[in-house]
């Protein structure tokens, strides 16, 4: 390396010689045209320039020799004190284990850590990497401290088949650990912005005893404040039954912990008629002001009602967190929200150039069923209406031949390629029996339109479509054919449904709350009485669901050969490879559930 600049430093010094002495000639020749008599003296004046030249370069290349020779030493001399009297510790190795120095800091820092471990690991990463240099820079956890761990790799020995290639590497251990805490100070100190609103509380205010209310507010007030103040947060009542709550992010992971130990204990909180309160809780980090965390609180507040309430929602790194969640859905007991979401969608379809009607993939009778309603509601406005399908379940295959006979909706159900066509930016896209935008039959529609509607009984999950402009989500229903049934009981045109239609609505009902035994409500009864009026045929129906012998045997062996679990639990499996086998299992499973005891039910395959 050295002997390499001495020659870049004499090659500069000839080139600058060489240039002045092709100048000198250059001048002399052109005397010497001019002028004869200038050719003696100016052959004797170029020898003396030239011969002057080659001595003062000479000694120039001497002079500066030393000089670079001396600066060599110089750095070399302070790199090494450098190493020696770092202030963070140093280690140089090679990749094979071998250690070659270690600084005096390292040996200090590092006595009683057990530091060969972490220091086997880093050679282990720069082994497996390629090239003549590897550079190395991560973050490492030794004992109580964290550093950030720099290093270069140099290939020292050629790879062949006796000697595997080899790397030298010094390695600077750089202290971060105040740092680290200073950042977790940091993020402990930021606001966390939350929402907090009594499900039922209306419901439960409604029928006690008026002496009982000021007791269970003054209650459910007392177990809030002192939640709060636990945490030094502050909590502000905006309403009634809604509270907002800020504190800091440091007592978030505390609340995880505990699992929102305030959900059980409002439930505890218990009146005269064995009402049982719950909460809904939303909490969000994210945002730049408050009241961006605010409105991220309001997003994740949705999904919890949504799913149904009791359950705390946190929206942290973009990521949402559920807990709680254990008590059933509460039934809504005024039509107040099924009557104006009815009226808006009336408007919504009036606006639109066309309608188009989509569920989910491998829709069922409740997405089918659902759609065919709304079909005949869009249909009563004079407009032009689609139901987007590409697939449905096997479970659909009599219905479908039974739809198809009456003829009327050749044209109407479409599938993804005509749906794409004749999408525009004002088609009216109506989303039912599914709330997630992976979920739907064709996501590619979300993007063709702003304007889309959802109607959905499912618990709300994360995955939610966002942009909806109306939205009529209500985890208390049996089903999205119960909704979209009161939907047309309250429009302001008489919507007279075709037989089949009802019937698909009534078997979405039947289908999705296990013949009215499973999560049904008043509500529930009133719409399948609505659609009774149309004359449905309840053998025909039956007819849609039915299982072939093949099929019927298969489900009683899988059931034949469950075994109890835990008293309650039933498992079974079904090792048999057909093209119904997805229908067969989820059968079988239901089977296991009418059997006394049985809370619930797996069959795997």
């Amino acid at each position: 390396m050295r002997s390499s600049k001495h020659a870049k430093t004499r090659e500069n010094v000839d080139l600058k010689a060489k240039v002045y002495l092709i100048i000198i000639a250059i001048v002399m020749i052109a005397l010497c045209i001019s002028n004869v008599a200038f050719i003696a003296p100016s052959i004797i004046v170029y020898t003396f320039v030239v011969c002057y030249t080659l001595w003062d370069a000479s000694k120039r290349k001497g002079a500066i020799s030393t000089y670079i020779e001396e600066l060599t030493i110089n750095v070399d001399s302070a790199v090494k004190n450098t190493l020696i009297n770092s202030p963070f510790p140093i280690i140089i190795l090679e990749t094979d284990g071998n250690v070659v120095w270690k600084s005096s800091n390292f040996n200090k820092e590092f006595a009683n850590l057990g530091i060969h471990t972490y220091i086997d690991d880093i050679l282990k990463e720069i082994t497996a990497k390629t090239g003549a240099k590897v550079k190395y820079n991560q973050k490492v956890k030794i004992g109580d401290k964290s550093y950030n761990v720099i290093g270069n790799g140099v290939k020292t020995k050629q790879k062949d088949k006796k000697n595997p290639a080899k790397y030298m590497t010094i390695l600077y251990f750089l202290d971060v650990t105040s740092e680290e805490e200073l950042f977790i100070k940091y993020e402990n100190s930021q606001t966390c912005v939350g929402i907090i609103m009594i499900d039922n509380f209306e419901e439960v205010i409604q029928r006690i005893a008026p002496e009982e209310k000021a007791q269970v507010v003054a209650s459910i007030e007392k177990d809030l404040y002192e939640w709060a103040a636990g945490t030094g947060g502050l909590m502000i009542e905006t309403e009634k039954d809604t509270f907002v709550y800020v504190f800091d992010q440091k007592y978030l992971n505390a609340m995880k912990e505990e699992k929102f130990s305030i959900l059980d204990k409002v439930k505890d909180i218990k009146t005269e008629d064995k009402l049982q309160l719950t909460l809904s809780i939303a909490i969000s980090n994210e945002g730049e002001s408050n009241y961006e965390k605010y409105e991220s609180a309001l997003v994740a507040m949705d999904i919890a009602l949504g799913r149904g309430g009791d359950q705390a929602v946190i929206r942290q790194d973009e990521k949402y967190c559920f807990f709680g969640g254990r008590a059933h859905e509460v039934e809504k007991r005024t039509r107040v929200k099924a009557r104006i979401i009815a009226n808006a969608l009336e408007e919504l379809i009036s606006e639109a150039s066309n309608v188009m009607i989509m569920g989910h993939n491998n829709g069922d009778i409740d997405s089918f069923g659902s759609s065919l309603g709304l079909y005949r509601l869009a249909k009563t406005f004079e407009k032009d209406v689609y139901i987007v399908n590409n697939t449905y379940g096997r479970t659909l295959e009599s219905f479908m031949e039974s739809l198809e006979g009456t003829g009327e909706y050749k044209d109407v159900i479409i599938d993804k390629q005509k749906a794409l066509s004749d999408v525009d930016e004002n088609t009216l896209l109506i989303i039912t029996d599914t709330h997630k935008k992976t979920y739907v039959e064709v996501p590619e529609l979300l993007d063709k339109t702003e304007k889309i509607v959802v109607i959905d009984h499912h618990r709300k999950s994360a995955d939610f479509i966002e942009n909806a402009i109306l939205s009529f989500h209500e985890a208390y229903a049996s089903s999205a054919s119960e909704l979209v049934t009161e939907i047309i009981e309250y429009s302001s045109k008489d919507v007279v449904l075709e037989k089949i239609e009802a019937e698909s609505l009534y078997a979405g009902i039947m289908v999705d709350t296990k013949n009215f035994t499973f999560k049904t409500g008043v509500r529930t009864f009133e719409a399948a009485a609505y659609l009774r009026k149309y004359g449905i045929d309840f053998i025909e129906i039956k007819e849609w669901f039915q299982s072939d012998l093949e099929s019927y045997n298969l489900i009683a062996d899988i059931v034949k050969k469950a075994s109890i679990t835990n008293d309650t639990i039933g498992i079974s499996e079904h090792r048999q490879k057909d093209k119904n086998a997805n229908l067969i299992c989820a059968k079988a499973a239901d089977e296991l559930l009418t059997i006394r005891n049985i809370t619930a039910s797996f069959v795997l395959r």
